[in-house]
């Protein structure tokens, strides 16, 4: 009987088991340092609940950042001795793009950390949980910006946006914390669906999800119906604008800016538009630029719209955190100047200002945490009036931030935005460089409007209570190195745009 049974296997068509493809983890020690800090972080708070010091989920996230960051710096090292190359079978790519961008999140999640401490326990939040989101979205953000495969993108930004949308809805005191995540959710699962059939259209026409096969295979053939091709860029790009704010997929943007809690906010308008351009640099800059003359005109649409909507609707705004939910969308069409560029100046613009924008933003929206007190109740320009007499200090950082939004010389904005308009010049976009600059303008009196209310105005009548509070000194901290950092790279630009300037993705050939 047994061997009857073993002689009808034998007869049987059995597939041969399918290889696992190589990984070479050292290339993800970045995205593995986020990934189990953020698990790590589970178990101990879990396990020794009530016995850690106050602040400890806060240290945690900080040190689990830095840590990110220092394998990063390992890995760019490797990178400038042995060139850039991928693994996982071509689905990661390994290049200076990617390890820069992390850097950016990193920062973005360090800062937001420092700011959060504070405010979770003053708030009655405190917990792992918010770190644990902060971790894992960020590590889904780094999975975005190394992702050289279309399916990888999309697990990438939705472990980015899952964690982002609860972060909206942290604040369960409020009730329109619930709303922003709400929101954000709804919208965020639409421009989900279209990036996803976005790739489903790319790949009937390329019959790949690979960057590197898709770029290859758009180079050896001529589509002479490209009709497919065509809607699943389309598809692609609205994913990725409704995740940078761009005109006209920005609609959740200002309700969920003002509602979210100040410091998830600090992270998101951060670490969540890296992301996001980073995988727009890669697919259409990238792997695209053949089809250039195809996508270039919607992208230049959608800049001149995130430009002159973000600025003028800020500029008619009473509460802060809507004027900067605008001014996310102005930025928005700021760096989009350098993605229609296509080029590697171009890149570069896109890196130096995606860095510069996520520090800037994280310590304005560090101050308006402190500012806005319980419930962020206080949010109104009417509640930064004498800021200066009642924190100096703080005032004084708040106005060199602000500045830097708008593009003042020996800011890091200032070369942030010359770097893009630029490029636009090199890509001979003469009138996208000139709406951007009147837009500046615009956006200057927004910023000039706080700065106006900081210094000229009396406190407000409960000013004598607030004076009572004190900076936290974790927030100070982040704020502080806000500061530093945007003065730093507004006097020495070099440190930064050299290594840009090295970080143009590459597109690593996958061996079948």
């Amino acid at each position: 009987m047994i061997a009857a049974s073993l002689a009808l296997l034998a007869q049987l068509d059995v597939p041969e088991p399918v290889e696992t493809p190589d990984i070479a983890w050292s290339a993800l020690l970045p995205l593995v340092c986020l990934t189990v800090g953020a698990v790590l972080l589970v178990l101990v708070t879990s396990l020794l609940k009530g016995r850690l010091f106050k602040g400890f989920d806060a240290a945690f996230t900080v040190l689990t950042a830095a840590a990110g960051i220092g394998a990063s710096i390992y890995l760019w090292q490797r990178i400038q001795d042995e060139g850039p190359s991928s693994t996982a079978a071509g689905a990661v790519a390994v290049d200076g793009f990617g390890v820069f961008l992390t850097v950016v999140i990193c920062v973005s999640v360090i800062l937001a950390a420092l700011i959060s401490d504070r405010y979770l326990r003053r708030e009655e939040l405190d917990g792992p949980e918010y770190f644990v989101l902060m971790l894992l979205s960020a590590a889904g953000g780094v999975t975005m910006a190394i992702a050289n495969d279309l399916i990888v993108v999309f697990l990438g930004l939705e472990t980015l946006s899952i964690a982002a949308y609860v972060l909206a809805a942290m604040q369960r005191h409020r009730t329109q914390s619930q709303e922003a995540g709400l929101k954000y959710f709804v919208l965020g699962a639409f421009s989900s669906a279209f990036f996803l059939y976005g790739i489903a259209f790319v790949y009937g026409a390329t019959g790949s999800t690979n960057l590197s096969r898709i770029n290859a295979f758009l180079a050896d053939n001529l589509l002479l119906s490209d009709g497919v091709l065509l809607i699943g860029m389309v598809l692609l790009l609205v994913g990725l604008g409704f995740k940078v704010a761009a005109v006209p997929f920005h609609q959740w943007s200002p309700d969920v800016y003002q509602g979210s809690p100040s410091p998830a906010v600090s992270y998101m308008a951060g670490a969540v538009k890296a992301a996001a351009f980073a995988a727009m640099v890669r697919i259409f800059v990238t792997t695209f630029d053949q089809s250039a003359v195809d996508w270039q005109p919607v992208v230049y649409a959608l800049a001149v719209l995130s430009l002159i909507v973000g600025a003028v609707l800020a500029a008619v705004q009473t509460d802060v955190k809507r004027m900067m939910a605008y001014s996310s969308i102005n930025h928005a069409g700021f760096i989009l100047i350098g993605v229609e560029a296509a080029s590697a100046a171009g890149t570069a613009a896109v890196l130096f200002y995606v860095a510069a924008y996520a520090v800037i933003v994280a310590g304005t929206f560090g101050v308006i945490t402190v500012v806005a007190g319980s419930r962020d109740a206080k949010t109104s320009v009417e509640d930064f009036g004498g800021l200066s007499q009642r924190r100096p200090v703080l005032a004084l950082g708040f106005t060199v931030l602000l500045v830097a939004q708008a593009g003042v010389p020996f800011t890091s904005g200032f070369f942030a935005k010359f770097t893009v308009v630029l490029a636009a010049e090199g890509a001979q976009s003469y009138w996208l460089a000139i709406i951007a600059m009147v837009t500046a303008v615009i956006s200057a009196f927004v910023y000039l409007r706080v700065v106006v209310a900081m210094y000229m105005r009396d406190p407000a009548e409960d000013g004598e209570e607030r004076e009572k509070e004190a900076v936290p000194w974790t927030a100070a901290l982040g704020i502080g190195l806000a500061v530093a950092i945007t003065l730093v790279l507004g006097i020495l630009p070099g440190i930064l745009t050299d290594i840009a300037d090295r970080a143009v993705p590459v597109l690593v050939a996958v061996t079948p």
